[in-house]
């Protein structure tokens, strides 16, 4: 077999690299190792900023994305038991993020790519990468019994942090890694959401929590939970009854509740891997980075990865230009750090942790109240919370 980009993994990122080099007449094969059942049961994020929005578009997959989207004005932040409204479109001179579930926008991607009949080999078992130091990389893997050779100009990893893409360079990456002393407990119902254009970020002594939505029929909310909790000790009531302990009265009389179609414990974890490129082989997405899910970036640094690389891959073709393959992984990494920092920062700044003291949580509590009475500290949150600029 032979094509131009051959792209690990099927996930959002891998798609929309497939469907926007497709768009540039640029030939490519996505190899993922589930299923695409499985790939599209994954739970995860569903606010997107501004960037993702544009390059669904350009990718022509964002009619349903604007149809059944929900575009969020603000964020409000609760600590001290009151609720604080964070204008983020006022000021940002007019930035939004919309709420569309990762799912949807997986699923809007499957389809097209389907609908275009673009090659997508799911259950790729033993995938290998080879000769991508020289011109002529190869992807070897196994489908259906068969082994089989793909031959392509360029590898795209995009295939997630236990993918094999970062596997095979480990030995040359610099790997920087935080690890929280803490989970988010995650309920999904399909209960109205508490604050139909706003997340909820909540800070108590109780620890931190989330509101959010997938729809407006369609909630998310999480809870701080110790790394060693079990979902089978949290029945619905005990996860709704914290909850509302964790918001402010008049929220918590809100709240809608109702049985959990998902619940799981996700551990919390900064990550980056530098470089990005290794001769024809890039990482991309969760493959190369990691952050806490506290700012809604792991998918939107995903999709800011796959705008640089489909840039550079389209002005390799029509211009016979490497300039913007060699200006990837310095592009890319100069926008995951700022976000890693936000993250970071946004994470300390709600969640109660063991070693805090009470002098960190004087400080936590001092830096809050200055965020929501400053307009200058609250445009850098809104700032950050929109997205960096590309």
């Amino acid at each position: 077999m032979r094509t131009q980009v051959a792209i690990i993994g099927a996930g959002p990122s891998g798609l929309l690299l497939g469907q926007l080099l497709h768009k540039a007449g640029i030939d490519n094969v996505i190899l993922e190792r589930q299923t695409g059942d499985y790939v599209l049961g994954r739970i995860r994020a569903g606010i997107l900023e501004q960037v993702t929005v544009d390059l669904m578009d350009e990718a022509g997959v964002g009619s349903r994305l604007h149809q059944e989207g929900i575009v969020h004005h603000a964020i409000e932040l609760v600590f001290s038991g009151e609720r604080h409204p964070i204008d983020v479109t006022g000021l940002t001179g007019g930035k939004v993020v919309t709420a569309y579930g990762q799912t949807e926008l997986t699923r809007d991607l499957m389809e097209a790519r389907a609908a275009a009949g673009l090659p997508t080999v799911y259950e790729a078992q033993d995938v290998s990468l080879h000769g991508f130091d020289g011109d002529s990389p190869v992807v070897r893997y196994r489908h259906k019994g068969e082994d089989v050779e793909l031959r392509c100009d360029f590898i795209a990893g995009c295939d997630g942090f236990h993918g094999v893409a970062r596997a095979t360079v480990k030995d040359r990456v610099t790997e920087h890694e935080k690890v929280y002393p803490f989970g988010w407990l995650g309920v999904l119902a399909d209960v109205p959401p508490v604050s139909p254009h706003a997340i909820v970020y909540g800070n108590s002594e109780r620890g931190f929590s989330l509101c959010s939505m997938r729809s407006m029929t369609r909630s998310r909310y999480y809870v701080q939970c110790p790394l060693d909790d079990k979902v089978e000790a949290w029945s619905d009531q005990r996860f709704w009854d914290e909850l509302r302990r964790r918001v402010d009265p008049e929220l918590a009389e809100r709240i809608v509740t109702g049985p959990s179609i998902e619940k799981s414990i996700a551990p919390l974890r900064s990550f980056v891997a530098e470089p990005m490129r290794f001769g024809r082989l890039f990482l991309a997405g969760d493959a190369a980075h990691i952050v806490p899910p506290t700012g809604a970036k792991g998918l939107n640094l995903a999709a800011s990865d796959v705008k640089y690389l489909s840039a550079g891959l389209i002005e390799h073709y029509r211009d016979k230009s490497m300039a913007g393959i060699d200006a990837y992984s310095a592009r890319a990494l100069k926008r995951v750090w700022k976000a890693e920092r936000f993250s970071w920062w946004l994470t300390t700044l709600m969640h109660r942790f063991p070693d805090t003291g009470s002098f960190g949580q004087r400080m936590q509590d001092a830096e809050l109240d200055y965020l929501v009475h400053s307009q200058a500290a609250s445009t850098v949150l809104a700032e950050n919370y929109v997205g960096m600029p590309l």
